[in-house]
């Protein structure tokens, strides 16, 4: 079963960095910094219960945060 997510990607022919959801040809947003679509993105994925997973510059995956229903959720410590 994938789970939905939302991208933080380099925008390599406008510059600047997108969000994306996981699948989709458009960025649901589109702005200057790094940290603005991170914000973005963080925003989006809580409103929506999905992964929010960040890219560094080369496309590699940096960092994730799940929003949603996670699928291996940590035990309770007693």
């Amino acid at each position: 079963m994938s789970r939905d997510t939302h991208h933080v990607v380099p925008n390599s022919d406008r510059g600047g960095w997108d969000v994306k959801r996981g699948g989709a040809d458009r960025a649901s947003a589109h702005v200057d910094t790094k940290a603005q679509a991170i914000n973005i993105a963080r925003e989006i994925s809580r409103n929506q219960g999905t992964e929010m997973v960040v890219h560094g510059k080369d496309g590699r995956i940096q960092s994730s945060d799940s929003h949603g229903a996670d699928p291996c959720p940590p035990k309770d410590k007693k």
